[in-house]
């Protein structure tokens, strides 16, 4: 019930309410200082400034007494705790205004800083829902739809085309390729057979296949992929707030000065004026305050941060490791090279007559031909014939040639010979991360078709910025080591680890982190989940992102456009400055407050208007941050 309470107190339309009742309190006090003339702005039979100190009090007093139960050793002590000593000296000695003062300015510090450190958190219920229902078991000569849970080790499980596999497990028999990038990232579906591993949560494409489950339940792919999400999500640790970090010598130094101040003077007015402009308002301000303004700005431009918590570490990045699919390239396939083996047979004649056959495909290999072929408006021929083996490669008839499209087990299994020539070639499309389909017509073979994932153009300019910036950058992909190379050297990253699963991806991170690096991950794919919440920090593609990745980070790129990395860091950079800036000038003012209280100079009213001023100050460098360029 008091919990309900204080949250109900601490509340926006509850601070309004109190900064109202402020106001009222404030004008008498302004009129009768500077126009000797005592004005009530309402009848009421209190001092209005008493329903500020209620409202934004209680709050306070709740928090200072929690962490005075709750906290172990000096962190006990907190900013919390010495605006509450400060309030109750006010009160004392009956100046209401700084009482409320002082109350009102931290609540609304707490009210900023909670709307910087809001984050949606349903990635993982989206993940959760990628895990299958339902397995077809065969048991004594007969299929069985079950429910996942109820699958064994040992089973053995039929995958239709289109279906979700839901167990890891190994095939065998029947051929196919899988949708394997929910777990590697991978842009190219893999082909696979008998003896080979499947994985839980990934797709299969096409082809009937029977599978030995081999890891059931809790043990497989995809729920260990979602426990090291929620693991990940578990260890992140709230912002503590810059306020507290220093109030385990702010208070104890407040109290020595305020002591001594009316041990030497006898004035406890001089005492409880100290105590107000000691308080750490302008310090709590300059944290949030910051964050807002940065969160305003790159919102304008795109970039979604979620949490105040995530700028901060963002500007003490020194690595930044990438995702490669999805990331640094489009994601997509797209045919990269048209290459004849036959004189007369041009390089856009071999396009059509390979986009001809491929178009009643459902690879998505042969897919991305016909597609880039009808891009291109090349006339296709009508095909008579038409026949797809799973996993290999298929035959089709057309303007009388007899055509096979295909890998190169299926060429030799159909005995279309392959010279060196060939292969040599081959050799150096695989170097370059490019996927290659044969095409043969009556036996023979005709030329080559490569596809390839395309890089995104802002890219290399992109690292080379980072580059410029001092920050490093390494490439953790699910990719072959070979394509991971290719990509890696067209935009100039020279760290590069590949062939790795999830869980892999996160020992990478853990890896970078314990060499003492602060780490920000850059993905986009249900499989950098778990690197994304292991990570310092984390961004995502926001656009074409899976929903999963973009609700596991802190920071989201809705245009998918990688060129705003470098922007991100400098304003990153911009704000954590700005809030040293802040918190160096608060404590100025508050020193110089300190020396006008012990003049004399300022009274308890007039030094929380002083340190009023000094909080609005704090709030205007903030605000700054908003128009600043950082292009």
């Amino acid at each position: 019930m008091l919990k309900k309470l204080v949250d109900f107190l601490a509340g926006l339309p509850m601070t309004v309410i109190a900064g109202i009742f402020l106001l009222l309190d404030l004008i008498p006090h302004l009129t009768e200082k500077f126009g000797g003339v005592s004005v009530q702005m309402l009848p009421l039979p209190f001092d209005p400034a008493w329903l500020t100190i209620v409202i934004s009090g209680i709050p306070l007093l709740y928090l200072a007494i929690w962490r005075l139960v709750h906290n172990s050793g000096i962190s006990k002590i907190s900013s919390a705790l010495l605006i509450c000593i400060a309030m109750f000296a006010a009160v004392a000695i009956g100046d209401l205004f700084a009482a409320g003062e002082v109350a009102f300015i931290m609540a609304i510090g707490a009210l900023l800083e909670e709307a910087t450190a809001n984050r949606a958190k349903k990635g993982l219920k989206n993940l959760i829902k990628l895990a299958p229902t339902k397995g077809r078991r065969l048991k004594d000569g007969k299929e069985e739809l079950i429910p996942a849970e109820d699958i064994k080790e040992g089973d053995i499980l039929r995958v239709l085309p289109g279906e979700t596999i839901p167990v890891d497990g190994i095939i065998i028999s029947g051929e196919t390729s899988v949708n394997q990038s929910i777990m590697t990232g991978e842009s190219l579906p893999i082909d696979k057979g008998a003896g080979e591993k499947v994985f839980c949560g990934t797709l299969n494409c096409f082809g009937s296949v029977d599978i030995s489950a081999t890891k059931v339940g809790e043990d497989s792919s995809l729920q260990k992929l979602i426990r090291m999400v929620r693991d990940a999500e578990n260890k992140q640790a709230p912002m503590q707030r810059i306020a507290d970090k220093v109030a385990s010598w702010l208070v104890p130094v407040a109290l020595l000065i305020a002591i001594l101040a009316y041990a030497f003077s006898g004035n406890i007015v001089t005492a409880v004026t100290i105590l107000v402009v000691f308080c750490p308002c302008a310090l709590v301000l300059a944290t949030p305050t910051a964050i807002m303004a940065a969160i305003g700005q790159a919102t304008k431009h795109g970039v979604i941060i979620k949490s105040g918590e995530a700028l901060e570490k963002m500007g003490r990045v020194d690595t930044i490791a990438f995702d490669k699919t999805g990331t640094l390239t489009y994601g997509r396939l797209d045919v990269s090279d048209m290459i004849s083996f036959d004189e007369t047979i041009s390089e856009t004649e071999l396009l059509s007559l390979a986009a001809s056959a491929e178009v009643r495909s459902e690879h998505p290999l042969g897919k991305a031909i016909a597609a880039y072929a009808k891009r291109k408006n090349l006339s296709l021929v009508e095909v008579s014939a038409f026949k797809m083996i799973a996993g290999k490669g298929i035959f089709a008839e057309a303007s009388g040639r007899k055509l096979l499209c295909g890998n190169e087990k299926f060429f030799t299994e159909n005995r279309v010979s392959l010279d060196s020539n060939v292969q040599y070639t081959l050799e150096q499309l695989r170097m370059q991360g490019k996927a290659s389909v044969l095409v043969a017509d009556r036996g023979k073979l005709i030329g080559i078709i490569a596809l390839s994932d395309v890089l995104r153009p802002e890219a290399k300019d992109m690292i080379s910025s980072l580059s410029d910036m001092h920050t490093r950058t390494v490439l953790l992909t699910g990719d072959h080591q070979k394509t991971a190379d290719y990509f890696a050297r067209q935009i100039g990253i020279s760290e590069v680890r590949a062939d790795l699963l999830p869980e892999e991806k996160v020992r990478n991170i853990e890896k970078l982190k314990a060499e003492n690096h602060k780490v920000c991950m850059i993905g986009d794919g249900v499989n950098d989940a778990p690197a994304l919440k292991t990570a310092d920090v984390s961004v995502a593609m926001g656009s074409m992102g899976s929903d999963i990745a973009v609700e596991a980070a802190d920071i989201a790129l809705m245009s998918d456009d990688i060129s705003k990395i470098p922007y991100l860091k400098r304003l990153s950079d911009g704000t954590v400055k700005t809030i040293k800036v802040s918190i160096t000038l608060s404590m100025c003012i508050n020193f110089a407050a300190i020396i006008l209280s012990l003049m004399g100079v300022l009274t308890p009213t007039t030094g929380a208007l002083v340190h009023n001023a000094g909080s609005c100050f704090v709030v205007l460098i903030a605000a700054l941050l908003y128009d600043r360029k950082f292009e």
